[in-house]
């Protein structure tokens, strides 16, 4: 226990075959000053020892015999959690050593406050292209998003505990990793409590992405639901990846297939998708020059396709999840298995 801090933070982890990123997740909470409250590890039917892992670590662990989610796994661990701030912790990242800190401070000085979260750093832990392009876009999009946002981000999130557990914690119809913090975010919001993005808390992600688990993450776990959970609310918030840029930025990307296909059949249109390609740049340069800030040229130059491949999918998935929607498939609560949620009750 730590007597040194006032506001009493509990780390909650859910983890399902955590492996080495787990460990250093371990690591970096152990070496936290000033310590958490408690480390309350969720071992979501993991079948790779995770949770002896935890358990030698010191941690306080509870078992789930069966992988149900880290939705369900979150909501485990808060309710046996003994923290006035519940502090969730993806079992793939590592926080910062003043992270513990940092949340109590931000929750002592707002008591209006109810949730925060930070964001990825901008040093991800995995060198190839595909990894440090989708973790430094994370990184950029929290770091220049209003600090009074709508929404919430489990990845490296708190919330007061009884407020979480007033409104029924995650929704564990989804039952990968998904949109489940977006949605409790809309429904703190609902109800009428504040959310703010602390930027200076940063937490390290060890994920590394492959071009299929990108785009299988992107397309199905985030878009998809999301345009659901978006078209049954009715609204769009203007925040991190709904700014008007970027939805402008889809509407362009969706233009451009159909212009570079009519050019290459009719040379005298090529002035079309040269436009909309300038003004793509134009809409997204701020982005741009952060990449070649931090990478260069090189990579900057690589980040755009495949940034504009974002805005050609994210607009296919809306379309897709519109149709389901319009057609009675599709509503805000909809796990990922088709299956309709009945209310709301790892590592990403």
């Amino acid at each position: 226990m730590n007597s040194v801090l006032e506001t009493k933070v509990s780390v909650v982890v859910p983890v399902h075959n955590g492996g080495q990123a787990f460990r250093r997740c371990l690591a970096s909470l152990q070496a936290a000053e000033p310590a958490p409250w408690e480390i309350v590890v969720v071992a979501d039917g993991d079948s790779d020892g995770s949770w002896r892992v935890a358990e030698q670590s010191g941690a306080r662990v509870l078992r789930l015999p069966q992988a149900g989610g880290p939705a369900r796994a979150r909501n485990r661990g808060a309710r046996e959690a003994s923290g006035e701030v519940v502090w969730f912790v993806d079992a793939d990242v590592t926080i910062p050593p003043d992270g513990v800190g940092r949340v109590a401070a931000a929750f002592a000085a707002e008591p209006g406050v109810d949730a925060l979260f930070g964001s990825y750093d901008d040093a991800p832990s995995e060198a190839n292209f595909l990894s440090q392009y989708k973790n430094l876009l994370h990184h950029h999009v929290h770091q220049t998003s209003a600090e009074e946002a709508w929404t919430f981000w489990s990845g490296c999130g708190a919330v007061r505990r009884e407020t979480f557990l007033a409104l029924g914690g995650f929704d564990e119809s989804y039952r990968r990793p998904c949109i489940e913090d977006i949605e409790l975010g809309y429904r703190l919001r609902a109800a009428g409590h504040r959310i703010r993005l602390l930027k200076a808390l940063q937490v390290k992600h060890l994920k590394h992405w492959g071009v299929v688990s990108l785009l299988k993450a992107d397309f199905l776990d985030r878009a998809l639901p999301w345009t659901a959970l978006i078209l049954s609310r009715g609204t769009f918030e203007n925040d991190l990846n709904l700014k008007t840029s970027a939805r402008v930025s889809v509407a362009l990307a969706w233009l451009l297939l159909p212009a570079l296909v009519w050019a290459l059949a009719a040379p005298a249109a090529w002035p079309l998708p040269a436009v909309l390609g300038m003004t793509l740049l134009v809409l997204n340069r701020d982005l741009y020059r952060f990449f070649w800030r931090r990478r260069g040229p090189v990579f900057a130059a690589q980040v755009v396709p495949w940034h504009w491949l974002y805005f050609w999918y994210s607009g296919l998935a809306f379309a897709i999840g519109a149709a389901r929607f319009r057609l009675g498939s599709g509503r805000g609560g909809q796990r990922v298995d088709g299956k309709p949620s009945e209310g709301s009750a790892h590592g990403g």
